[in-house]
């Protein structure tokens, strides 16, 4: 793999939502198969401020999304956000201003400047919407989103190379 930004320094991202099932998992996919296309020497990891489903797989439906997009994330497993995780990471990136706000209150102050809405890179600051509780049709919505939002992250991340 041509790896465009420091080969001896992985940039660690984590995406978070609330019970990391259904968008941070499906971001996590999305990032790592778009990353893999740019040839970027990024790790990705997901993680939820709630600790609803630890331990458990993606929800069926954004495993289901994402095959058809032929990325498999059904061997991920949820894990909910840990405090060491703002010192690993070099950005923490949620999905939504609840998740952002969760994220802020536990994050240290020296480090909440790794805090932010992964839309903020898209110029936008807008929520992923979270499917869980709608139709199937939202889990492709949320799909196209995170695909745009990631883009957009890591077209960021290439002009600061």
């Amino acid at each position: 793999m041509n790896q465009k930004n420091k080969p001896d320094q992985p940039l660690n991202v984590l995406v978070v939502c609330l019970g990391n099932i259904c968008r941070s998992p499906a971001a996590q996919g999305i990032l790592k198969a778009n990353i893999n296309d740019r040839g970027l020497n990024i790790n990705v990891d997901s993680a939820g401020t709630a600790a609803y489903h630890i331990g458990k797989s993606p929800d069926s439906r954004s495993i289901a999304t994402l095959a058809l997009r032929s990325l498999d994330i059904s061997r991920q497993q949820a894990r909910q956000i840990k405090p060491v995780d703002f010192e690993r990471f070099d950005w923490v990136l949620a999905m939504d201003e609840s998740n952002l706000s969760d994220l802020q209150a536990n994050c240290p102050t020296a480090l909440l400047h790794k805090v932010v809405l992964f839309s903020h890179f898209s110029g936008v600051n807008e929520s992923v919407a979270d499917p869980y509780y709608g139709s199937d049709n939202g889990f492709e919505r949320m799909a196209d989103h995170l695909e745009r939002l990631s883009q957009c992250f890591l077209d960021n991340v290439e002009s600061e190379l």
